[in-house]
């Protein structure tokens, strides 16, 4: 049997380290949760190049003792438990004292801090978990942590991080999750010398995410609050007309700590049945209070995941808080149109400039009998000229009577075309493929189209159908897939996760024939789009592919055809559309042209055959 050996400080330490610091975005995170420990209001966050070369934390909370400095950096060292009860009850979002020392052990660090009972301050530096500076400094009340060269001593951990804007908007998605959880902490963030965010710590949860997310996302949110046996839920929950096409705008925040809740994110979708499309998801920023001690946050080494003692307390309490702001604020639209008109006016320069000038003029004052006294004298027509009046006005008339003859005997000519060719229409082969003759009987519940041919009846889904044929030409067009450019480019608020996913796939996109740029803090703008695409369709879709790409890890030809067949459903006809006698022929023509559609891109048919005589056997005519 191998010996066992005892492994060095060094290699103990490098090693915790790879559980607590994954990446910059790890490391900002427990920075942040301790500055909000030490009852920070106002935290500022700055990073360069994603944070790989530079991190920047500073808070005014209540700094650290000088005595303490040491033991800070060193593992399990805390100042958030003193017993075991304390477990039992965990309050605040650090508690395991790991964190400074695994940032410690694999960075180099610098540490300003001061409390209010110290005169001058203290400077700490610590690189690999070696001891270099410990001095007097002079600094406000608070800690400030530098952080750089993260993973300078360990190249193998260096080579899996990303590109610096990856690892950039990894830190910006934490730091977005952290000023939401904590509205009363103001909240800057500086990146690369630009600042992208900064919240006023006033407490209001609406306002942050005005911030963070901007005023589209926030203004498609409702407030709710509720308890329910000792389970308080409040925060801003997303009106059904602002679904989303993926999870990743739910937030969960359990006693102020960002968590992944099955039961939460059940519960909320629950509420909302009946009131959104199937395939839609609604957002939220929902914050959950429990006794602390009716709750184990010691499971995961993220604390993101948590374990309840009892589920059904905390289904009920989000269930019953959305549904009831759901049923309360979410009421139909009124449009009042004199103030549609107003803002028009207000917003137009040149009509406010009429309206200020009609202002200036002075009308006239009424006068009485008004009728009587201002209409002019005039003689009456002499008889000459009544003739020719009447004359004129003859002629003017049977004019207007031979335009109009002329008219409805060109509209009957064309219409009498358009049935004439309705009625020609035969199958035109494709691909030199030779097809019976079909007759159109007609289409149930307008989604399946009917046919019969050669002794068979055709049951066709026409949406199933026609997706098909959109992604087999988009695969066909594949490198010059065709755009349009959009009248008005949109644009589309993701997480800042999915808003990397997109950004880092601008050229495979682009292949797929969508324009999307960066438009800033979280946003994406789309200019153009395949030309089968409706407007309708573009933000969903968008949604979509951002949390496709931020999830899948499979390679370009599989994400061009997941994009294809996206882009293909959406632009697709529907089932319930209305579709013409011309339009239904033409199709089925197409389709039976191409022996190769016959499964939609999700697999299911397009085309179900039942013969005459498997139909004469259900009527009993035939045994």
């Amino acid at each position: 049997m191998p010996k066992i050996n005892v492994l060095p400080k060094h290699m103990a330490d490098l090693i915790a380290a790879g559980e607590v610091v994954e990446r910059p975005a790890s490391v900002i995170k427990e920075l942040m949760e301790n500055s909000i420990d030490a009852g920070a209001t106002s935290l500022t966050v700055e990073i360069k190049r994603g944070g790989i070369t530079y991190m920047r934390v500073t808070d005014d909370g209540c700094g650290i003792e000088r005595e303490d400095i040491r033991n800070a950096f060193k593992s399990h060292a805390t100042s958030k438990l003193k017993n075991e009860e304390d477990l039992l009850s965990i309050g605040t979002l650090g508690f395991r004292g790991e964190a400074l020392a695994s940032i410690a052990a694999v960075s180099k660090v610098d540490i300003l801090t001061k409390t209010e009972s110290d005169e001058i301050g203290t400077l700490y530096k610590i690189e690999g978990s070696e001891e270099i500076l410990l001095d007097d400094a002079g600094c406000p009340q608070g800690t400030t942590i530098i952080v750089k060269d993260i993973f300078f001593n360990t190249p193998a951990r260096m080579k899996f991080l990303k590109k610096d804007v990856t690892e950039g908007n990894a830190v910006a998605g934490v730091v977005d999750r952290i000023a939401l959880s904590h509205p009363e902490v103001s909240i800057r963030f500086i990146r690369d010398d630009k600042q992208q965010l900064v919240t006023n710590g006033n407490g209001k949860l609406q306002s942050v995410v005005y911030s963070v997310f901007g005023k589209d996302f926030s203004n498609g949110l409702i407030e709710t609050e509720y308890e329910l046996d000792g389970v308080k839920v409040f925060g801003l929950i997303s009106l059904p007309a602002a679904a989303r096409a993926n999870r990743a705008m739910q937030f969960f925040f359990l006693n102020g700590r960002l968590v992944k809740s099955v039961t939460a994110c059940a519960a909320l979708e629950q509420a909302y049945k009946n009131a959104i499309m199937v395939g839609k998801f609604p957002a939220c920023v929902l914050n959950i209070e429990v006794p602390l001690n009716s709750v184990d946050v010691n499971v995961h080494p993220a604390k993101t995941e948590v374990r309840f003692e009892n589920e059904k307390k905390i289904f009920d309490a989000v269930y019953y808080s959305v549904k009831q702001a759901l049923e309360e604020k979410d009421k139909p639209t009124h449009l009042d149109l004199s103030k549609m008109n107003l803002q028009k006016e207000q917003q137009n320069p040149f009509t406010k400039q009429a309206s200020e000038k009609w202002e200036q003029v002075e009308l006239p004052k009424k006068k009485e009998n008004f009728w009587a006294t201002e209409l002019p004298k005039s003689e009456p027509p002499k008889p000459f000229q009544r003739q020719q009046e009447q004359k004129q006005e003859q002629q003017k008339q049977e004019n207007q009577e031979q335009q109009k003859q002329e008219q409805q005997k060109q509209e009957q000519q064309e219409k009498q075309e358009r049935q004439q060719e309705q009625q020609i229409i035969q199958p035109r082969p494709e691909q030199n493929l030779e097809i019976s003759d079909f007759k159109v009987i007609g289409e149930a519940f307008d989604t399946y189209i009917l046919v019969e041919q050669e002794g068979k009846i055709l049951l066709i889904d026409k949406h199933a159908a026609h997706e098909r044929m959109l992604f087999e030409k988009l695969k066909a067009e594949a490198e010059s897939v065709k755009s349009q450019v959009l009248l008005s480019p949109i644009t589309v608020t993701l997480s800042k996760e999915e808003y990397s996913a997109v950004l880092q796939n601008e050229e495979l996109l682009k292949q797929s024939g969508f324009d999307i740029s960066d438009f800033g803090s979280g946003t994406v703008v789309v200019r153009e789009v395949p030309v089968m695409l409706m407007n309708d369709d573009i933000n969903a879709l968008v949604e979509e592919m951002a949390g496709y790409l931020l999830n899948s890890q499979a390679p370009v030809p599989e994400k061009l055809d997941w994009i294809y067949h996206n882009t293909a459903c959406r632009a697709a006809i529907k089932g319930g559309d209305k579709t013409t006698q011309y339009e239904l022929e033409s199709f089925v023509n197409k389709l039976l042209s191409n022996p190769d559609i016959r499964y939609c891109p999700h697999g299911r048919p397009v085309l179900v055959e039942m013969t005459r005589s498997d139909l004469e056997k259900q009527f009993g005519r035939i045994v």
